[in-house]
């Protein structure tokens, strides 16, 4: 596909779907934007749980980005400049911090990402003394990933207070901050845990605050516009140090390294889609400081969608044969009816699917447990275990084995549907009177005929009240699958977090919401229509 071939893209959850326009092809596009056939639906489906590159039979290159703006707006710009070398992207946004998209293109889950050299110094190289670019690069060779040359701006860290505050107390630069110990700290996870944050920081200026509030980096700017929190972590590039009127604090003791942006690809990258690297590579020295800040502000401030951002500047600074998509109010109305119903199919099939494998195995594995009162115990204290695992973790453990996406999702969500339907499974026929055991005895059924007959219909209550509690609790966690690519309402409640916006929030905490009233009461229609009067619990008699 030639240099200025036409792309255009438009995104839909976590995917972006593009087609491309020259002067001898016609648009092909699947599935058709706003108006999908039935047909097209089960295509996206199949996409959404086994990934673009199976549903669609061609290369798709992964684009992962951190949950920030910044770093969506740069992921945006990758995925532009792919779908311009002409190969499809898959833009795995908002998937959390530094080892977590390192480990993610080291395991092949992603093709490529943009990282900052600081980061790579302390976070990923820490202890290994690497601190020039072209060491790191050899360095990380090893791991098959390459390194481009510097983007074009330094985005440090640094340590920010409210002006009217910090002039109050005469602090303009960090040691200052020794002086004043009673100060309120409020950090983001990632700093608090890195080599090159507020441990070392804390160290290089002998600073003697003992606490700190851990929050997520959004939430941050609130607390000190607020004044619940005195200093906080930045980034420099960062649109709220102006739009909250903050001072940002001389690192005098120079502690915090270069953060220069560079792009990160697997080398077999190079060999498959030569053209995507070289366009990776166009952005080498196109994007300084105020650039970046600017781009943020219009991201975070003007609500400007990211992909338009990106593709602005990319039209503006770059390639005008680049296309921007529309941001008129019509094709915008469009484009946010098709993402909810695209939230909404997402998170249908990882509740479904799900819930759909835990009823399979966890009526067995009751009926086992009650049978069988040794293995019972086992058992239950197995799906408990798992139960008590958080939800995070979890699903960090399935994406060495599974990937992105919503397979691993589906894999935590089924794990943590097992102990309701177990547990209601097994309380249920444990409960039944031994004379219903006697009277099936007295009969002469087998074990099996007595299971199927009498003792199951008359847990039925009782397996489908598991089964609910399975359901409803499974719409609500499935929400964080979102953090690992895998859509579904979680998407524009990590995106409206990000952005401090509550009604991106409430686009998916509201459906979700909604979907867990309509299974409750689905469920409790299925148990008017299964279960006999005469057993349901709590039937008033006349």
């Amino acid at each position: 596909m030639g240099r200025f071939a036409k792309v255009t893209s438009i995104p839909v959850g976590n995917q972006r779907h593009s087609f491309v326009k020259t002067n001898c092809l016609p648009p092909k596009f699947l599935p058709p934007p706003f108006l999908p056939s039935k047909f097209s639906w089960v295509l996206l489906l199949l996409a959404q749980v086994w990934g673009p590159a199976h549903a669609w039979g061609q290369s798709t290159i992964r684009v992962g980005s951190k949950s920030f703006t910044e770093s969506v707006i740069l992921g945006e710009m990758l995925c532009a400049l792919s779908e311009h070398a002409g190969v499809p992207a898959d833009h795995r946004s908002e998937l959390g911090g530094t080892q977590f998209l390192w480990k993610a293109l080291v395991g092949g889950q992603i093709d490529a990402y943009v990282e900052y050299s600081g980061t790579l110094t302390e976070e990923i190289l820490s202890g290994e003394g690497i601190y020039q670019l072209e060491e790191m690069r050899q360095r990380i060779a090893r791991d098959g990933i390459r390194v481009t040359e510097p983007l074009g701006f330094n985005n440090t860290y640094a340590l920010g207070m409210q002006r009217d505050r910090a002039r109050q107390l005469g602090i303009s630069r960090i040691s200052q901050l020794k002086e004043h110990p009673q100060l309120k700290l409020g950090f983001s996870d990632e700093f608090v845990d890195r080599a090159d944050g507020w441990p070392g920081l804390k160290k290089k200026y002998k600073l003697p605050h003992g606490s700190f509030q851990t929050l997520d980096h959004s939430f941050a700017y609130r607390g000190v516009a607020n004044g619940s929190i005195d200093v906080i972590d930045l980034y420099s590039t960062d649109p709220e140090i102006v739009y909250f009127g903050l001072e940002v604090l001389e690192d005098d003791l120079a502690y915090f390294p270069l953060y220069e942006a560079v792009i990160l690809y697997r080398t077999e990258l190079e060999e498959t889609h030569p053209d995507v690297v070289e366009q990776f590579r166009r952005l080498q020295g196109k994007i300084d400081s105020n650039t970046m800040a600017r781009l943020n502000k219009v991201a975070r401030i003007d609500r400007e969608p990211e992909p338009i951002v990106a593709a602005q500047f990319l039209h503006d600074e770059l390639d005008a044969s680049l296309v921007v998509p529309d941001s008129g109010f019509y094709l915008l109305l469009k484009r946010r009816f098709y993402l909810f119903l695209t939230y909404s199919m997402e998170h249908g099939i990882l509740v479904c699917v799900s819930l759909s494998l835990a009823i399979l195995c966890a009526v067995p594995l009751g009926i086992i447990a009650y049978k069988e009162p040794a293995w019972g115990e086992w058992i239950l204290g197995t799906v408990g275990i798992i139960q008590t695992i958080p939800s995070m973790a979890l699903l960090v453990f399935m994406i060495p084995l599974l990937g992105l996406g919503a397979k691993p999702a589906i894999l935590a969500l089924f794990l943590y549907s097992l102990l309701p339907i177990v547990r209601g499974t097994h309380t249920g026929l444990s409960s039944l009177p031994q004379s219903i055991h006697e009277s099936s005895l007295a009969l002469g059924l087998p074990s099996f005929a007595r299971l199927r007959l009498i003792e199951l219909p008359l847990a039925a209550q009782s397996i489908l009240s598991g089964i609910k509690t399975s359901a409803v609790i499974n719409v609500g966690t499935a929400t964080i699958g979102a953090l690992i690519g895998a859509g579904g309402y979680g998407r524009p409640i990590l995106t409206g977090i990000r952005l401090a916006d509550i009604w991106l929030i409430l686009q998916g905490a509201v459906p979700a919401a909604v979907l867990a009233l309509l299974v409750q009461a689905g469920f409790g229609w299925a148990e008017k229509a299964l279960v006999p009067a005469g057993l349901r619990v709590g039937k008033s008699k006349s």
